[in-house]
């Protein structure tokens, strides 16, 4: 009867050890899963950090934009927008050139070269030109040098991305893009919504967006 006994004790010893060694190798697997949560929250909280920051950079930059063009926007020639990490300056049209022309007028160059001077310094940020037009078809004789609305835009972005890398900027950072009339701002349904919609917007944006 001894000998049971100590049989028993010794298959409990044994289930007692297998059940130690389990209970150890999961306190090593929950101790590792806890180092590799710890380490993710560290990430985590170093993203969070450098988000904020990068908030806060373009925040600023933003607050120093619409400083250098404060009297311009002042003025209502150009308003400053800052969308998504995105700084962006909407011109009017009338502004910059004449209708159905893509030369760039005085008045506009004066104010692009300051655009230029508050814009060239942010040498982490590729430029966007993008050209908008109106939904009114391009007619008469305009029609031999641009056929549609399509082209008058790229020329006008085209002619505005010249005159900022003859100000200094580096053309590896300029973007020019048409959109005709196929990005409204508002609808081409009156002569206030169409002249809205004729515009050049000049947006600030991540080098890696361009590639």
């Amino acid at each position: 009867s001894l000998e049971q006994q100590v049989r028993n004790l010794e298959s409990q010893r044994a289930s007692l050890e297998k059940q130690r060694d389990g209970l150890t190798k999961e306190k090593d697997s929950l101790t590792q899963e806890k180092d590799s949560l710890t380490r993710q929250i560290a990430a985590l909280e170093q993203q969070r950090a450098q988000l904020q920051a990068s908030e806060k950079q373009v925040e600023a930059r933003y607050d120093a934009l619409l400083a250098n063009l404060n009297e311009e926007v002042k003025k209502g020639q150009l308003q400053v927008r800052q969308l998504k990490g995105m700084l962006t300056v909407d011109v009017a049209e009338q502004l910059f050139f004449d209708s159905g022309r893509a030369t760039l007028k005085e008045t506009g160059k004066e104010v692009l070269k300051k655009v230029a001077d508050a814009i060239k310094g942010y040498d982490d940020k590729a430029i966007r030109i993008v050209g908008h037009t109106d939904n009114v078809p391009i007619s008469g004789n305009l029609q031999k040098v641009f056929p549609s609305n399509w082209e008058l835009s790229a020329a006008r972005a085209t002619t505005v991305v010249r005159f900022l890398q003859d100000t200094g900027i580096p053309p590896e950072r300029l973007v020019a893009t048409g959109r005709a009339e196929y990005a409204p701002v508002a609808p081409n349904d009156s002569p206030e919504g169409r002249q809205k919609n004729r515009r050049i917007e000049i947006t600030l944006i991540d080098k890696g967006l361009v590639q």
